[in-house]
């Protein structure tokens, strides 16, 4: 799985020459790795070239389950990851779009999720690697 992990377009042929077996035992293992569940979904790793991100920290209404919540999030244009986190905040999304705007209207509609108490953005000036 780290061979997938680290180049996730390697072929089965190169992957079953790497560890010693035939492209079709590598593809049963793959296959078996989907089916139960350890490999959740295949996804492309598009650089985000001039887009803006933000961390945003979601508190959750006492009354509500912070789960639902976590699950609205992903529907939201903009969310690209959500953490259940602990501390004063009990949920982080990191959002991506293309201007600042866009982001402060993915923060709008994360704070119409039912359930969310208060949120708290920071922007994400520069990444290092």
């Amino acid at each position: 799985m780290d061979i997938l992990k680290n180049d996730s377009r390697k072929s089965f042929v190169d992957i079953g020459k790497e560890i010693g077996l035939s492209e079709s035992a590598v593809r049963r293992r793959v296959r078996n790795l989907v089916d139960t569940g350890i490999i959740k979904r295949f996804t492309v790793d598009v650089d985000s070239g001039d887009k803006t991100s933000a961390i945003t920290l979601l508190s959750i209404s006492s009354s509500a389950d912070t789960t639902a919540v976590t699950a609205k999030l992903p529907e939201v244009k903009g969310v690209k990851v959500v953490y259940e986190i602990t501390g004063q905040f009990d949920i982080a999304a990191i959002i991506s779009a293309p201007s600042i705007s866009e982001i402060n209207h993915c923060i709008d509609l994360i704070r119409k999720i039912e359930g969310v108490h208060d949120t708290n953005t920071v922007i994400i000036l520069r990444t290092l690697s």
